[in-house]
């Protein structure tokens, strides 16, 4: 009786953290698409990219083995440290290159607006 309700636990909590690490993954897709420059790109999609990875590892940890949990877990701090470096190498490259953030509102969107 024990083992069939952790079991549905388990089950209902991989669920939900792949579902919310899909919705995660889908933000930093529109993000990606979305915005103006490549500061804000880099926002969107590494701190979106990083929790919606970690939490889709997460639910395939939850329905697999202990030895495949504990490769995920590991590819869980993988990501948690690679794609934030990653992301500031990018934009440390952007800065040097001379390419300049967005700041403020464009004629463009003013023009839109009215």
């Amino acid at each position: 009786m024990i083992d069939t309700v952790l079991a549905t636990i388990l089950y209902i909590a991989s669920i939900i953290s792949f579902i919310i690490g899909i919705f995660f993954l889908t933000v930093a897709t529109v993000g990606l698409l979305r915005l103006p420059d490549v500061y804000n790109r880099l926002h969107a999609t590494t701190k979106c990219d990083t929790l919606g990875a970690g939490l889709v590892l997460l639910s395939l940890a939850l329905q697999s083995e202990l030895a495949v949990a504990i490769r995920l877990a590991l590819l869980i701090i993988f990501i948690l440290i690679t794609n934030p470096t990653a992301a500031h190498v990018i934009a440390r490259a952007a800065y040097i290159t001379g390419i300049k953030p967005i700041i403020g509102r464009s004629e463009s969107d003013d023009r839109s607006a009215n």
